[in-house]
């Protein structure tokens, strides 16, 4: 059966046509509003977004590194400023490596580069990630800056930049305090990705208060805007954003005395803090030798880290926070005020024969025929090991401890210093938990004498003597916003720390050991205690022939001397520690007394003061940077550096953590083992100590 077709009239044509004609035409609407929309969120919704970027197209805008926060004294003197600083930079990935050499040697002939310089360009230039800087020359005068500025279009990748750079007046003498500036490193900007840290001129705090202080110090970038074309030449210069310097810190510091105090110190190896007895404030805060800190901020070659690294004397090295010593005989004025808040009469005698027989040991005094009878005032003026022998073998040190902690040996104290070590404060639950061995008799009399397991640092030596002087528990500060000014009075008795005082007024004016430190200010005195501490064992066949002189010692084996004390004894002001590593008292004029009254002389007549300096300084060597300069000169002529030792530079590490000052450390450390009670062989209280007047 055939199908019947469906029949197509003009009706259904007209129908099928309309249809279609409404389907395209909402597609076609469709589309229109989905363009319109798309048009609108473009023109209103990221308008902004567009605006930037065409702007970015059009405008080149280079950051400008802020302007560092000053770092000033308690006077408003600079310790840390800027300079105005002219310095060219290359781009690496925007200087194609054919344009190269033609570029390097532009620019040597422009700049007047040395061929040291162009070594350390190359090798830079090879080791650097695409994004960072490579330094071609900073501190450049206006003349070759200019010259540069005038030439971009011969020079691709080549970025002359006006900025500032930080500088350190005093130089050496606040190496250790201010730390430096420097180049942010490539894992620093990875791990931020900071458009900041590859800004050419950009330096951040890499040791110190730098470090420490760098959100308050750093600022907010500008930036620099220049209208150019698609290829990137210059149109022309627009507006710039200034830059927001960083907050300036203001510190307790003296830095007068701070550079007095690093000059006395001489060619030492040692420290040196003074502490307001009224506040607490830290006044000069020294370590020598130290490194210049300008020179790092530059960036210093391979052959200076060198130089530095193997020093002896630990330039790399904050004696103050980071150094541990034996505190000798300093800590004889605490432990004649632990006696008495004990109920020990300060009247109370003890014979000194030279010995001290202890069981089956036999423990000296450095005077080896002995001081007859002392009571507790001429104990500590003679620096008599047999009393404090005695004394504390009754008492016990576990008596003792508790009182030199309240005075600050062992604590840990809130400076913005990210590296401190605070030493041990030892006694019998210390001892147990660290060695599992119990306290012996003999571990109370080397702790009697500062030697043993006690270990204390600069700093604590410093707090111990001007709570001692002020009868408060100062704290420390040096930041000047800071300052803890209401310190609560001692836990003792005003009348045991007044004979504390008087015992230390006659260790340098009645006769002690330390006559040597004796103020040259007419009505005023000083007090204070000397202490030597030893870091060797006497061997037999130095004890049969007699105990060599520290001169006579290699630098390494002489013993420490050290010094606490205050003035003006009559109404305590100012309070000092000298700590000086193996200076063995051979030199005079080098050694703690002459130091420490000196030091605190400036603070009460700084003529007097300075013109002392001008007489011995000279037979030193000069001053720091004269002395600086020649060691390495010296070095120089002796190593014969490669050409790519001293042009190559390096910042991967900072003083700090160098692995000279772990050394060091742990040389320190393995030395107060050896000289503990309980290691093989006599200990310092059974040689008897080396301590001896500074008047001799």
């Amino acid at each position: 059966m055939k199908r019947t077709g469906r029949i197509v009239t003009e009706a259904t044509q007209a129908y099928s046509f309309s249809r279609r004609a409404w389907l395209l035409g909402g597609a076609q609407a469709g589309v229109g509003l989905l363009l319109a929309g798309r048009m609108a969120w473009l023109s209103v919704a990221q308008n902004a977004k567009y605006n930037l970027l065409s702007e970015s197209n059009r405008v080149n805008a280079t950051l400008v590194p802020p302007r560092r926060g000053w770092i000033i004294d308690r006077h408003g003197l600079p310790v840390a400023n800027n300079r105005t600083d002219f310095r060219v930079d290359i781009l690496p990935d925007r200087l194609p490596k054919p344009e190269r050499e033609r570029v390097l040697a532009l620019l040597t002939k422009l700049l007047q580069l040395t061929p040291e310089d162009l070594e350390r360009i190359r090798i830079d230039l090879d080791r650097a990630a695409g994004f960072q800087p490579v330094q071609i020359a900073e501190k450049l005068d206006w003349d070759r800056f200019a010259a540069v500025s005038v030439r971009l279009p011969e020079l691709p990748g080549v970025q002359p930049t006006r900025g500032f750079a930080r500088h350190y007046p005093a130089g050496a003498a606040v190496a250790h305090l201010t730390g430096y500036v420097g180049a942010p490193t490539a894992e620093q900007y990875r791990a931020t990705h900071d458009a900041l840290l590859v800004t050419p001129g950009f330096k951040l705090g890499k040791d110190g208060l730098e470090k420490t202080l760098e959100p308050m110090l750093r600022g907010k970038p500008g930036a620099r805007r220049a209208e150019v074309t698609a290829r990137g030449k210059l149109v022309a210069e627009l507006a710039t954003r200034p830059d927001v310097p960083g907050r300036n810190a203001r510190l307790t510091i003296d830095v007068g005395l701070q550079e007095y105090a690093a000059r006395r110190l001489g060619t030492n190896s040692g420290s040196a803090v003074v502490i307001d007895c009224r506040t607490g404030e830290m006044l000069c805060m020294v370590s020598m030798p130290a490194y210049d800190p300008n020179s790092f901020s530059d960036g210093i070659s391979h052959l200076e880290w060198e130089m530095l690294s193997k020093n002896d004397h630990v330039p790399l090295m904050n004696k103050v926070t980071q150094g541990l010593y034996p505190p000798g005989s300093t800590v004889k004025p605490m432990h004649a005020l632990a006696l008495m808040e004990n109920g020990v009469s300060p009247n109370e005698r003890v014979f000194c024969s030279g010995a001290l027989r202890v069981g089956t040991g036999v423990f000296h005094c450095h005077k080896r025929g002995g001081h007859g009878p002392l009571d507790m005032r001429n104990a500590v003026a003679q620096s008599c090991d047999i009393y404090f022998y005695e004394m504390i073998r009754r008492l016990g040190y576990d008596k003792v401890a508790p009182i030199a902690r309240e005075l600050g040996l062992g604590q840990k104290f809130d400076l913005p210093f990210t590296t401190q070590r605070y030493g041990t404060v030892p006694d019998s639950a210390w001892k147990l938990g660290k060695y599992k061995r119990p306290w012996t008799v003999a571990d109370s009399l080397n702790a009697s004498i500062g030697q043993g397991y006690v270990l204390t640092n600069p700093m604590q030596l410093a707090v111990m003597v001007a709570r001692m002087a002020s009868g408060r528990a100062l704290v420390p500060s040096i930041l000047a916003d800071q300052v803890h000014r209401d310190a609560p009075a001692l836990p003792f008795q005003s009348e045991n720390l007044q004979v504390a005082r008087e015992a230390m007024w006659k260790v340098v004016n009645g006769g002690g050991t330390g006559g040597a430190a004796r103020l040259l200010v007419p009505g005023l005195s000083l007090a204070g205690k000397t202490g030597t501490a030893q870091v060797r064992r006497i061997t037999m066949a130095e004890r049969r022939v007699g105990v060599l002189k520290n001169a006579q010692l290699p630098f390494k084996l002489r013993d420490h001397a050290l010094l606490v004390c205050f003035a003006p004894a009559e109404n305590p002001r100012y309070a000092c520690a000298v700590v000086l590593e193996h200076n063995g008292h051979t030199v005079r004029t080098l050694d703690t007394p002459y130091i420490g009254r000196d030091i605190l002389t400036y603070l009460l007549d700084r003529d007097r003061a300075l013109a002392t300096l001008a007489e011995v300084e000279p037979t030193w060597g000069g001053d720091i940077a004269t002395r600086m300069a020649a060691d390495e000169a010296a070095y120089r002529a002796a190593h014969s550096p490669p050409p790519a030792a001293a042009a190559t530079k390096t910042d991967a590490v900072v003083p700090s953590d160098a692995p000279a000052v772990e050394e060091a450390t742990a040389l320190a450390n393995r030395t107060q083992a050896a000289l503990s009670p309980d290691t093989p062989g006599p200990s310092v209280a059974e040689d008897g100590t080396t301590e001896r007047s500074t008047d001799e």
